[in-house]
């Protein structure tokens, strides 16, 4: 089964909002890193996908006027076989990513990137729906400590452990590096 590597908002504006936290970052970067060069090592495509949304302006981290929509420093570089800049939660929404990996013959998605609740959930959600087997890489995904509505604290731990349970055998699979790779071999 043809597969393609989603490497989702993996960029320098995280560094700029305030929840930004470089403790799971690091960690987070020796896995996506591993993902890159295992892909890299296989054939596989990588595709980049970049968030813009919000003013149009420099201060915002998330315009491409800031300057910062541009990968995250310590992420491995890779030549992308396509690069997508989405302006939603879903990598699939208001872009060409469904008409690239169809055209490409891609059945599966490994998905892998920042937010993990947000983007890297939505998106596997949303490709899911659409048929594309999903294995989702936890360990290649970051995210960051939240407030709930009530004033307590899901640490991003936490959150990837939710993130993960109600994407297990109902939108993904759940994988390891390790095991993501070797399912596209």
């Amino acid at each position: 089964m043809q597969t393609a590597l989603l490497m989702i908002d993996v960029q320098e504006s995280f560094r700029h909002r305030p929840y930004w936290s470089q403790s799971g970052a690091d960690a987070f970067l020796v896995q996506a890193n591993a993902l890159i060069a295992g892909a890299q090592a296989r054939g596989i495509p990588i595709v980049r996908i970049f968030h813009t949304d919000g003013p149009a302006e420099a201060g915002n981290p998330f315009a491409t006027a800031s300057g910062l929509v541009r990968p995250l420093e310590g992420l491995a570089p890779f030549e992308a076989a396509h690069t997508v800049e989405k302006h939603r939660h879903s990598s699939l929404v208001g872009t060409d990513l469904s008409v690239w990996l169809t055209r490409n013959g891609i059945r599966r998605v490994i998905v892998a990137g920042i937010r993990t609740e947000q983007c890297c959930e939505t998106t596997t959600r949303h490709a899911s729906d659409e048929g594309w087997a999903v294995d989702f890489v936890g360990d290649a995904t970051l995210t960051f400590d939240m407030k709930t509505p009530a004033g307590h604290t899901l640490t991003a731990a936490d959150i990837r452990e939710r993130t993960e349970t109600v994407l297990v055998d109902r939108f993904a699979t759940l994988a390891t590096v390790d095991q993501a790779l070797a399912r596209a071999a």
